[in-house]
């Protein structure tokens, strides 16, 4: 089935849905659910958050209300969610950052396999490096001969410590024996505003970007998926430019460790249903964003691989959090 195929597909069974009774399991829920969001109101992942959730939360028959917690590269979700009772009624958007933070500390707060129940995956991201539009370099391989000629002087952003963005940006200079900066920031916003302000070279960050590209503000070098976006077929991806990485970054939903297996259900399949709302998947198609569905006994092993796969590049890298 073809790309386009599958959205049209997708939409019309999400129209079907919005007429479906609401979801329950055993009078849950009986009051609003707060959802973590680790990073800052407006950002791509709180737009697409907000979409999902005001969809799983009409199936649920009680809102599902979003509480941004950014910084600390993504994390502050899921440590809050240590303390939160596991009824149901606090959830987390789960980054791969929870689980690499670990990784790099030598005093992790949390082990990510034992923590958290994983109650379904959602999507993926499509991740891009920006400049500004005035910006010298009008390709990605003239910006890396740029920054392999002046060593220390290119800063980028992203936003945090332990991201995909900054685990990849890392990755490129590693193996084209480069030196720059990276400069952690809390969220999208934080992260072009920098740009914008020149505080920052170059931005790496989730396609937040894409209306100030189409409006000539700034201009992307390079994309991270398998295939260019199709809202940017002019920008190459990263393997186009020679260098062998694909980064999508998915994430999906997670509560507490334990977590009652009556509202476990009642939240998975409310979120599975939204995934297909129409006024979530277009969201997923302004942002260029896969859908990656997961059901929690695959979302767990997906976990478990990420942890293992993240273990080794983190060691190859020689990552540590200070």
């Amino acid at each position: 089935m073809s790309y386009a195929i599958g959205r049209r597909a997708a939409l019309a069974l999400g129209a079907g849905m919005l007429a479906a009774p609401a979801i329950a399991q055993a009078g849950f829920p009986s009051r609003p659910i707060r959802m973590y969001v680790p990073w800052g109101a407006g950002g791509t992942t709180d737009v697409q958050m907000r979409a999902l959730c005001d969809a799983a939360g009409r199936r649920l028959g009680q809102p599902v209300i979003i509480e941004n917690k950014s910084g600390a590269g993504g994390i502050l979700g899921a440590q809050a969610m240590l303390t939160d009772k596991p009824d149901g009624y606090t959830l987390g958007q789960m980054p791969v950052s929870v689980f690499r933070t670990p990784l790099m500390s030598s005093r992790p707060l949390f082990d990510p396999l034992v923590d958290f129940t994983y109650v379904v995956h959602l999507c993926g991201y499509l991740f891009g490096v920006v400049v500004r539009a005035d910006a010298p370099w009008k390709t990605f391989p003239e910006f890396l001969d740029y920054a392999k000629k002046n060593p220390g002087k290119i800063n980028y952003g992203t936003p945090g410590i332990g991201t995909s963005l900054h685990l990849t940006m890392e990755r490129i200079a590693t193996e084209r024996s480069l030196d720059w900066t990276h400069v952690p920031f809390r969220g999208f916003a934080e992260n072009m505003n920098a740009l914008l302000g020149g505080t920052i070279d170059v931005l790496a960050d989730s396609s937040g970007w894409s209306q100030l590209v189409e409006d000539g503000r700034c201009r992307l070098l390079v994309t991270w998926g398998e295939q260019r976006a199709k809202r940017f077929p002019d920008a190459p991806t990263l393997r186009e430019v020679g260098i062998d990485i694909v980064s999508a970054s998915p994430y999906g939903i997670g509560g507490p460790k334990n977590l009652d297996p009556g509202a476990a259900k009642a939240i998975h399949e409310a979120f599975r249903e939204a995934l297909n709302d129409p006024a979530h998947l277009a969201v997923l198609d302004r942002f260029d964003m896969p859908l990656m569905y997961k059901g929690p006994e695959e979302y767990t092993a997906f976990v478990r691989q990420q942890i293992e796969e993240d273990r080794v590049m983190i060691q190859r890298l020689g990552l540590k959090l200070n």
